[in-house]
């Protein structure tokens, strides 16, 4: 079954358009990484998938029922951590669960919710004296109630230090082990690497890229990461390296060199580097990151910022 699905959606504010065109499908069980600029969509799409704003034109399908006509039924098979979204200081842990229970009117209980996203013996402390990963996880336990066949989690990681964004990945991860689908923004790279089965780039209110992380490294094509270790290198040995076709740059900090080049050039580089009387120790080879595959797609200017008279995120 097809969890998400878009199809030709556009939204407009006005003059303003805040996605353009929009055909996107996520099939059930993928975990899917939404990346972008602010100003990008983003928000704007995950507000559509939400109905809490409607499409201009285009249909927006959850777990196969038409998101607009049917929101009710869509809100009781999903779950949403929205950015953002905070505790009541006053209540405990275990109150807000029991409130999310009731809201959805099922039948649950607190402490396994607890236990599932590791607040297990906290559920009776005031959320007010939580930590800013235990508030995000437990937004997280309400958004688990009722066992959702789709996670929503707009930046999930947002302001949480290394610790907490390790342990939210291993939380999205494990409800993906059960069978959810998640689709999830965020801005945290490598938490996006780890765990996506799939990403999607916006700009400018369009997808211009969906693949996974090692399909858009190879559409990018653009070359490899050399790392030769040597015994000692100085800027004068590394003038053959620089001549060579396909070596794009050198650097080195005496104990290393770092060499981006085409894949066929490697041997090249150390032999070039052996010549110069240079002994080559070991070398590896870095893929590119998903940082220069987002800033190759998504564009550094449209990193930094997005004019808000253009897009909406």
């Amino acid at each position: 079954m097809t969890a998400i699905s878009l199809s030709g959606v556009t939204k407009r504010y006005g003059d303003v358009v805040a996605v353009r065109d929009l055909d996107l499908t996520v099939e059930s069980g993928e975990i899917y990484g939404f990346l972008g600029p602010n100003g990008a969509g983003k928000s704007t799409t995950i507000n559509m998938l939400l109905d809490f704003v409607r499409p201009t034109t285009g249909s927006v399908d959850v777990l196969s029922m038409d998101a607009q006509r049917e929101p009710t039924a869509v809100r009781r098979r999903i779950g949403v951590l929205p950015e953002g979204y905070d505790v009541y200081d006053r209540l405990t842990g275990r109150q807000h669960l029991a409130f999310a229970i009731e809201s959805k009117d099922v039948s649950a209980d607190p402490d396994a919710l607890l236990d599932r996203v590791g607040l297990t013996g906290a559920g009776d402390r005031k959320a007010g004296g939580y930590s800013k990963g235990m508030r995000q996880r437990l937004v997280l336990g309400m958004s688990l109630v009722g066992d959702p066949e789709l996670l929503i989690l707009d930046e999930p990681s947002t302001g949480l230090d290394p610790e907490g964004a390790k342990e939210m990945r291993e939380i999205v991860q494990r409800e993906a082990d059960r069978g959810t689908t998640v689709f999830f923004s965020s801005h945290v790279l490598g938490q996006v690497e780890t765990v996506c089965d799939r990403v999607g780039i916006m700009r400018d209110g369009e997808l211009v890229a969906e693949d996974s992380i090692e399909g858009l490294r190879e559409a990018v094509d653009t070359g490899e990461q050399l790392v030769v270790t040597v015994d000692a290198a100085s800027e004068d040995d590394l003038a053959a390296v620089r001549e060579l076709d396909g070596v794009e740059s050198v650097e080195t900090d005496g104990g290393t060199v770092t060499v981006d080049c085409d894949a066929g050039a490697k041997t090249s580089v150390v032999g070039a580097l052996e010549e110069a009387g240079v002994e080559v120790r070991d070398f590896t080879t870095e893929d590119t990151s998903l940082e220069d595959l987002f800033l190759h797609y998504a564009g550094e200017a449209s990193y930094a910022t997005a004019p808000a008279t253009e897009v909406g995120e």
